[in-house]
C-alpha cells in the first residue's frame, strides 16, 4: 500500500482522479474531499450538508476544468486551478 486517507464514516461513493494527480472523494459524514493523489495529503475538504451519494465526475467548460458531487439533495460544482 502506498498511502491511506482515513475518513471519519464508510463511504457509498466512488473515486475519481486526474491527470494532474488530484483525487476526489466523499462519504456520509458529509464531506467533499481533495487528496494529492500521490501521497494522499489533504488539500482541502468541504462540508457538503449531507452523504456523499454519487462518484465526482470532472468535465472542462471554457478552457476552465470543474469536478461535480452529488450529496443530499444537491449539486456542488468546484472549479479547479
Amino acid at each position: 500500500m502506498k498511502w491511506q486517507f482515513k475518513m471519519t464514516d464508510v463511504t457509498d461513493a466512488g473515486v475519481l482522479t486526474t491527470a494532474s494527480n488530484l483525487l476526489f472523494s466523499g462519504g456520509r459524514e458529509g464531506y467533499f474531499y481533495a487528496l494529492d493523489a500521490r501521497d494522499g495529503k489533504l488539500l482541502w475538504k468541504f462540508p457538503v450538508g449531507g452523504r456523499v451519494i454519487s462518484g465526482p465526475m470532472t468535465y472542462s467548460l471554457g478552457g476552465k476544468q470543474y469536478v461535480e458531487v452529488a450529496a443530499g439533495n444537491s449539486l456542488f460544482v468546484f472549479a479547479l486551478k
